[in-house]
């Protein structure tokens, strides 16, 4: 009895004194890197707005993998629509938000530039 508790205590030991997983994070998350328009605190809340917005996965403008990369194209696009939209935004002299993504693009990766024919 006393060898099969022996033996059950060090295969236990055993098991939880093993390493994480490989590519299992620890810690809190990395800030974010080569932002050029957003700020570390509107990152979060824009990633999700946009992808409701365009209808589109972190991929269509991210490289997987490798969030800071700009070799997507898609990425300098979407600065430039953040620009423009807050353009935009700066000329209401309420200070509200006025137009978004969503504004033109309505859940399509590329906005209507006329409204659909009805039969």
């Amino acid at each position: 009895m006393l060898k099969t508790l022996l033996i059950l205590a060090t295969l236990c030991i055993s098991l939880f004194a093993q390493d994480a997983p490989k590519g299992e994070k620890k810690g809190p998350p990395q800030p974010p890197k080569n932002l050029k328009i957003l700020q570390p605190s509107e990152v979060r809340p824009a990633m999700g707005a946009f992808r409701v917005a365009l209808g589109m996965t972190c991929t269509g403008c991210h490289v997987q993998g490798d969030f800071a990369s700009d070799e997507n194209r898609h990425k300098e696009i979407a600065r430039k629509m953040i620009v423009m939209t807050k353009e935009i935004n700066a000329k209401f002299p309420d200070g509200k938000e006025h137009v978004s993504c969503f504004t033109c693009h309505r859940g399509q990766e590329k906005p209507l530039m006329a409204p659909e024919k009805k039969d």
